[in-house]
């Protein structure tokens, strides 16, 4: 069975495509043979008459991989909606199963594979079908991102919370510092308090840089910055 992580996150928007595309990017520095998936993504852009995500390109870039674009996103909606309603907007209907055939395809070129979720836990693919049943299918251990920020403790308890109830194997935590000049008494406070109420290790904090965005590409800063922040033990 393939190594490697599911991403997922306490919200839209706490850096869960960071995180994934800069664990990615340590994997093949390391040389391993890794490979990345955003299986679903909204707000896509279309170019040259296709759906293109900026974070799965971001993913692609990041690994160095040379998979085919569809197999690292299968499903792209145009608007920047849970999928469920992009779609129904778009008059189309996710294919659960393009995304398992893609999954599977890149499992058998990979070693190892970082597959990042799209929102949290609960946001809708098809009409009862949520990311959390996508990450128990893929049978990977689970990240959480989350953010440092005051109202962190709820929603990072509520995401682990409701992993473990669907039998997922979270591994840790990694907080991401999305925003500049981040409180750290708030930080350094809600710290403490996720690692002691899921008693899971804080896997890393990933500071606020400027320069560190999506649509940069500079891949050795984010080497750098993950190589110095997250737990050497992530690379399994």
């Amino acid at each position: 069975m393939v190594k490697g992580y599911f991403i997922t996150g306490t919200d839209t928007g706490v850096g869960k495509t960071l995180v994934a595309g800069g664990l990615a990017a340590l994997y093949k520095n390391k040389g391993l043979n890794v490979g990345v998936m955003k299986p679903v993504a909204t707000g896509c852009k279309r170019v040259n008459n296709r759906l293109i995500s900026d974070d799965a390109v971001f993913l692609k870039f990041s690994a160095e991989a040379e998979d085919e674009y569809d197999l690292i996103n299968p499903v792209s909606l145009e608007q920047p909606l849970a999928p469920t309603v992009a779609a129904r907007l778009s008059n189309t209907k996710i294919d659960t199963d393009k995304i398992n055939t893609a999954f599977d395809t890149l499992c058998e070129r990979h070693e190892y594979m970082i597959v990042e979720g799209i929102g949290g836990l609960l946001v809708p693919i098809d009409e009862y079908y949520f990311v959390v049943d996508m990450a128990e299918e893929m049978e990977l251990p689970v990240i959480v991102v989350c953010r440092p920020t005051l109202g962190t403790i709820n929603h990072t308890l509520l995401t682990v919370s409701y992993a473990r109830q669907h039998g997922l194997d979270v591994k840790g935590i990694i907080i991401n510092e999305s925003a500049e000049n981040c409180d750290a008494i708030v930080k350094d406070t809600n710290t403490d308090e996720i690692k002691r109420l899921t008693s899971l290790p804080i896997l890393g904090t990933i500071p606020f840089h400027k320069k560190l965005d999506i649509k940069d590409y500079n891949k050795e800063l984010l080497i750098k910055i993950f190589r110095d922040n997250v737990d050497k033990d992530i690379i399994i």
